[in-house]
């Protein structure tokens, strides 16, 4: 079940993203329980990073009234692998820091996955890591790692409190979207 909380702050988080569709070349639908699990999986491993692996649910396409909606004035089609299709069930695919977190060899991690997801079961098409108490800008390593997935490679910034050693930066380049209610 998904909290009271996150429900509002998803509603919002969308009109925002309608509001700013223009800004926009192309859009993922994650269902809000991948997200109720992903920021569960998040906040019971702060300090450290996770790392989620996801694909396309491919019986899911985004219904046409959202689609339309949500395609601004720059919209592209065939940007990412399984564009135009829901995001399927969330799999937590490594933890730690900043530098033990990034992408590990898909090889090492298909017997991981191989009894749901069959041998190949750790090639995933779409990624979300966290930045605790960071804003969700790309590092150098991050950059990289995205040129090399097939789908969308996502950030998610997560300030909790108290901070410890790493404080929340307010002067920071780019967009920054809240998800709070």
């Amino acid at each position: 079940m998904v909290a009271d909380w996150l429900l509002v702050a998803a509603a919002q988080y969308n009109e925002q993203s309608l509001e700013g569709r223009d800004g926009y070349p192309a859009h993922v639908l994650m269902p809000v329980e991948t997200l109720a699990q992903i920021l569960d999986w998040t906040f019971q491993s702060l300090p450290d990073e996770i790392l989620v692996g996801m694909d396309v649910n491919p019986e899911m396409p985004h219904r046409r009234e959202v689609e339309d909606a949500y395609c601004g004035v720059d919209f592209e089609s065939g940007l990412f692998s399984g564009q135009g299709f829901v995001l399927g069930e969330p799999h937590l695919v490594n933890r730690g820091d900043s530098y033990s977190v990034h992408h590990v060899p898909e090889e090492w991690m298909d017997g991981l996955f191989s009894k749901d997801r069959g041998v190949r079961g750790g090639r995933f098409s779409h990624w979300l890591h966290t930045h605790p108490n960071a804003p969700a800008i790309p590092s150098g390593a991050d950059a990289e790692a995205a040129q090399w997935t097939e789908g969308s490679d996502m950030i998610l910034g997560v300030r909790y409190s108290p901070e410890g050693i790493l404080p929340w930066f307010d002067d920071i380049e780019g967009e920054r979207r809240e998800l709070s209610p």
